[in-house]
């Protein structure tokens, strides 16, 4: 008997309740096939994808997000390079080790020096991809594993994510539905450990109710947003 076994076997006698007989366990298995959405803001779900990916824009940079938006991957290096120019930050990166990024040609930007793996307490700036943003908040979706160490999106000071338009949906409910579905599709039921919504760098108001940015993260969140999200998929279909 598994842990989790146990520790359920222990709730069922403390409540002196069975095993679940065969039709109770189908309700359940339907509803957490298809759970069931609340009410969601038509803030978001009211617009065609490219306003979805103006509306995203939007609310990012309201919360502090610097976003640069390129047409192609092509461009990603050249404009990695050029925010930490413009930030007078070093050009050397912790990068995921997320074959996402491999399709990059970071080799066309020298001087950029991208170490792959997790983050290290010196680590000044962080490189990831998105699994996904959430239009109505401005919120990256990320999620862990061993090819996205978590500790990239929380320990350097600068965070720079590389966000394909595509990957852009309506509302959180949508992000869920997708991993979900990456799941299926891999088929694999377990959802990843971690799953990280970020919106802006990191912030308290806890100190004399005076904004600090940095407090328990990132003090920089910067978007390199790929595409314009015209033509990257038809209205109403879903990025894989």
């Amino acid at each position: 008997m598994s842990g989790r076994e146990d520790i359920l076997g222990g709730i069922r006698k403390a409540l002196k309740r069975g095993p679940l007989d065969a039709a109770a366990a189908a309700v359940l298995d339907a509803r957490l096939a298809a759970p069931a959405r609340n009410l969601i803001p038509a803030r978001a779900t009211s617009l065609d994808h490219p306003g979805q990916v103006e509306l995203f824009v939007a609310m990012a940079e309201e919360v502090q997000t610097t976003v640069d938006r390129v047409a192609a991957l092509a461009d990603v290096p050249q404009a990695v390079a050029a925010y930490l120019a413009s930030e007078n930050l070093p050009a050397d990166l912790v990068a995921s080790p997320d074959p996402v990024l491999d399709d990059i040609p970071w080799a066309e930007r020298p001087m950029l020096r991208l170490r792959r793996g997790k983050a290290e307490g010196g680590d000044k700036v962080g490189l990831t991809p998105a699994f996904a943003a959430v239009a109505e908040t401005g919120t990256l979706m990320l999620i862990s594993g061993p090819q996205n160490p978590t500790t990239i999106n929380f320990l350097p000071d600068t965070h720079i994510v590389v966000l394909r338009a595509d990957q852009i949906v309506a509302s959180y409910e949508d992000g869920w539905t997708l991993l979900r579905q990456r799941q299926a599709a891999a088929g694999d039921a377990a959802l990843p450990r971690t799953v990280n919504f970020i919106t802006g760098p990191s912030r308290t108001g806890d100190i004399e109710q005076r904004m600090q940015l940095g407090a328990h993260g990132p003090r920089r969140l910067h978007i390199v947003l790929v595409g314009d999200g015209a033509a990257e998929r038809p209205a109403g279909e879903r990025p894989g």
